[in-house]
């Protein structure tokens, strides 16, 4: 209820006017006089003069208006107050949330093949100072660039986890350096100077022989995400 509106039910309950009464005499109706006295209609300057009208009493309060104002711009002021408050309080939060989560989590980049361009990351837990049980500066994403190993559940597009290493490790699916290219085989070890690599574009597998001294092992790939 507004400052008008109670000023309006006071006088006419005063005068021992029913809403209905009002209302017949301001030429309105009594839920519009309701409404005034409610506050959810707004007291034009032509309705005010009518009221006064009736009651011989002056509405037209400067004083009145100017606190009905003051008492809406505190309210609307101590609204953005508490906005403001709000939304910084929500930013320390998140800051808080940032620097404990930046401690457990880590952005793993998602590298293509070829470990030059980076794609996009991924956050990943880090345990004991380790990411899946490797130090955190030896993990990544491979983004897979073809089907050359689809035999093996391995498709373009999807995202393999692997970590570092600089030896060849037996039957394990590996990113190395061959021949200068970058690609994905499994490496069967035949002996101490020679290794087989294994491929499988979904057409049969296919084998290279090749000297260990020849090749360059990049990574051990160890997850796969599928893309569906």
């Amino acid at each position: 209820m507004t400052r008008i509106g109670e000023k309006i039910k006071a006088l006419r309950t005063k005068n021992g006017l029913t809403q209905k009464t009002l209302g017949k005499k301001l030429g309105v109706s009594e839920g519009f006089v309701n409404e005034l006295e409610t506050g959810r209609k707004v007291a034009n300057e032509a309705i005010i003069k009518r009221i006064s009208k009736v009651f011989g009493k002056d509405l037209d309060d400067i004083n009145m208006y100017a606190d009905e104002q003051k008492e809406t711009k505190e309210t609307n002021v101590s609204r953005d107050k508490i906005s403001i408050k709000s939304d910084r309080r929500k930013q320390e939060v998140n800051a808080v949330w940032d620097d404990a989560l930046g401690s457990i989590l880590k952005n793993v980049p998602v590298y293509k093949t070829d470990l030059k361009t980076v794609v996009s990351s991924k956050k990943l837990p880090i345990i004991a100072n380790k990411i899946e049980g490797y130090a955190q500066d030896k993990v990544f994403f491979v983004e897979i660039q073809n089907d050359d190993m689809i035999g093996f559940r391995v498709a373009k597009g999807d995202i393999a986890f692997a970590h570092t290493i600089h030896e060849i490790e037996n039957n394990s699916l590996c990113l190395l350096e061959y021949d200068d290219q970058v690609i994905i085989r499994q490496i069967k070890k035949l002996d101490s100077n020679k290794v087989l690599l294994v491929s499988n574009s979904g057409s049969g597998v296919k084998t290279q022989t090749a000297y260990v001294r020849e090749i360059k092992p990049l990574a051990k790939l160890d997850k796969l995400e599928i893309i569906l």
